[in-house]
């Protein structure tokens, strides 16, 4: 630095800046009373508004976090100023000349290096403008623009710019405005190259990227050029004044309308911003070239002032990636207070191609709330899994149940609960509706961390899976009639073979619902079935053995063939009585599945519910069957 500014000056630029205007560049603020006015701190995550101004006496003071001072202090902890940066840029606000008391006036290059890098970026937005505006060569730009609905006069209001191709237009350009090398390297403008910074936007339309604040801090380019090797996007490394997952693209356009409407639409481009925008949408933002996430709700929670009457929308493309990013969103919902919901155009536009289709009315009609995020992520998750089967939902309920609990209105979690059970098939309504005010529960106790790990329900598999080794095989609760009565059947089957075929063999996997019961049954069914042990008994296990998949199954067909039998009298009615239990529960079963489906269909296919019907009817007479003949039904 030249040296200390002059005390009059910091003086004056303190009078001269009202503390409220500076402080709701970047927060709203509400009356409080007694003159003062408040609003979420931003220097730490709050709830309610403990951040309050005085704009009578300057100061600031929060009685969360206990930061407080004037509008110089302000400046310098929201921006991570040094003192004398945050006096630098309030007096470029207020017009006002500083004066060093050691050298004079302060050089330009002798400027913090903040302040440096804001000043190259504001002056490389101004000329890349100027190309867009005058450059023969930029006439690729203008009708990349023109083809998408954007005037020239749009161009202006969003600042769009054009690099010219050439290796160093802008580097020269900015070192005759007394920028430094190293400065230009900073700043992210420029990258080496073999003899020399070269500019590192070329040949690209340019959409500056400025702050909260209004200071442009990157650029945004877009590939225009098929000699251009690059990415469709390159975007400004991040910089001492620019990180991608802090900023959001519009949101100095749009954020006195954000606070005064309590509303925000988040969509995924920059031309869906200025789209937005024109249609009359100007609480549009984008982010640039990274995932909505926690940064960008910490800006947007303090315009919106965690009002839960307040509105995020999320307008994503319709294809897989777009919905990838709507439930990479719903990560972060939580941190929301205000409530969120996703749009997705009908013909799966973005908010630039639905305005140039079907005009403004579209665009605005598009960011009007329909379906909340939780109620999309919920579709998405339940699309995923066969909902014919018991496993399908049971996997479903696991990964759903703990989206639909950390629904902020306990009222509305009820309701979607419900309609989750209908979702699913699950006729059990109470049954998921205590689920997930169970993980509710346990979220709650957790701090809203969500459900601990071991409270997580599990499938059959999973189950399995996570079971402890012994070496007698895997762990499985015999108080379980279905599973005991499973044991019993395979034991038959390895030990007495004679006295379960040939019924045994006409059973499917699916009636044993234990999985390792499951894999022993096939085991069986490849070594030639209970059929081949009655003509040799012997060899009849060591094929078993050999079908096996792997050693943990192999030890559960050892410690089978070898279990005691429960029953002290084993002989042809004891076995019929084990097939009738597991061939009605396997009924049972598949009518509680028919039952599911037909409650899904309702009237919507009439010929499918009728087939469905017709099925369960031949099941119910089955299992009469079952019951009164024993296994001469089978």
């Amino acid at each position: 630095m030249a040296g200390r500014i002059n005390d009059e000056d910091v003086k004056a630029v303190r009078d001269a800046v009202p503390i409220d205007a500076v402080v709701s560049e970047y927060l709203q603020l509400r009356n409080a009373g007694g003159g003062n006015l408040k609003g979420l701190c931003p220097f730490h995550d709050e709830k309610s508004p403990s951040f309050q101004v005085s704009p009578s006496k300057g100061l600031f003071h929060c009685f969360g976090c206990q930061e407080g001072g004037d509008t110089i202090t302000f400046v310098m902890k929201v921006d991570h100023l040094s003192f004398s940066e945050a006096v630098e840029r309030l007096a470029g606000q207020a017009g006002i000349t500083l004066r060093y008391e050691e050298g004079g006036y302060n050089p330009a290059h002798q400027r913090g290096e903040r302040i440096r890098l804001v000043e190259a970026h504001k002056i490389a937005a101004q000329w890349y403008a100027e190309q867009l505006a005058t450059s023969p060569e930029a006439d690729t730009g203008r009708v990349f623009l023109a083809e998408r609905g954007f005037d020239q006069a749009a161009a202006v209001h969003f600042g769009v710019g054009y690099s010219p191709q050439g290796w160093d237009h802008l580097t020269r350009y900015l070192r005759g405005k007394g920028f430094s090398d190293k400065e230009l390297i900073l700043s992210g403008l420029a990258q080496d190259g073999r003899r020399g910074p070269i500019d590192r936007f070329r040949g690209r339309l340019m959409w500056p990227i400025r702050d909260i604040g209004g200071e442009v801090v990157g650029f945004g380019a877009r590939k225009l050029h098929e000699s251009d090797n690059g990415p469709k996007y390159l975007n400004t490394p991040d910089t001492a004044i620019y990180k991608k997952s802090q900023v959001l693209y519009g949101i100095d356009l749009a954020k006195q309308q954000i606070a005064k409407s309590s509303r925000a639409v988040v969509v995924e481009g920059y031309t869906d911003v200025m789209a937005c925008h024109l249609a009359g949408v100007t609480t549009a933002i984008a982010t640039c070239g990274t995932a909505f996430g926690g940064d960008h709700i910490k800006i947007l929670r303090r315009l919106l002032m965690d009002n839960g009457s307040a509105r995020v929308i999320f307008t994503f493309d319709g294809d897989a990636a777009g919905q990838k990013a709507a439930l990479r969103a719903f990560e972060d919902d939580q941190k929301f207070a205000a409530e969120t919901y996703i749009a997705v155009a009908p013909d799966g536009m973005d908010p630039c191609e639905l305005r140039l289709a079907k005009g403004d009315e579209a665009v605005a009609e598009l960011t009007e709330p329909r379906t909340p995020l939780f109620e999309f992520a919920l579709r998405q998750i339940v699309a995923r899994y066969d909902l014919d089967t018991p496993a399908g939902r049971a996997a479903a309920l696991d990964e759903a149940a703990p989206v639909v609990a950390r629904i902020k209105n306990s009222g509305a979690q009820h309701e979607v609960a419900v309609d989750l059970a209908g979702m699913l098939g699950i006729l059990d309504t109470q049954f998921v509706v205590k689920r997930v005010a169970q993980l509710a529960r346990w979220a709650r106790d957790r701090g809203g961390k969500g459900p601990a790990p071991q409270a997580q329900s599990r499938t059959p598999q999973q189950s399995w899976e996570a079971a402890p080794r012994v070496a007698g095989g895997p762990a499985l609760t015999l108080r379980n009639p279905v599973y005991a009565t499973e044991r019993e059947l395979l034991k038959l089957a390895l030990q007495r073979p004679e006295l379960v075929s040939p019924a045994f063999d006409a059973y499917g996997l699916d009636e044993f619902t234990a999985p390792p019961y499951a894999a022993v049954r096939q085991a069986i069914a490849e070594a030639g079935g209970a059929e081949f042990g009655t003509q040799d008994p012997q060899e009849y296990v060591v094929r078993v053995r050999e079908a096996a998949p792997d050693d943990t199954v192999r030890a559960m067909v050892t410690e089978l063939a070898v279990e005691t039998i429960m029953r002290r009298t084993v002989d042809e009615t004891y076995a019929g009585m084990v097939l009738v239990q597991i061939r009605r529960r396997a009924v049972t079963r598949r009518l509680t599945e028919l039952q599911s489906t037909l409650a899904r269909l309702g009237n919507t296919d009439p010929a499918q519910s009728a087939a469905v019907q017709n099925e369960m009817m031949v099941l119910t007479r089955y299992d009469r069957a079952l019951q009164h003949e024993g296994p001469t039904a089978l």
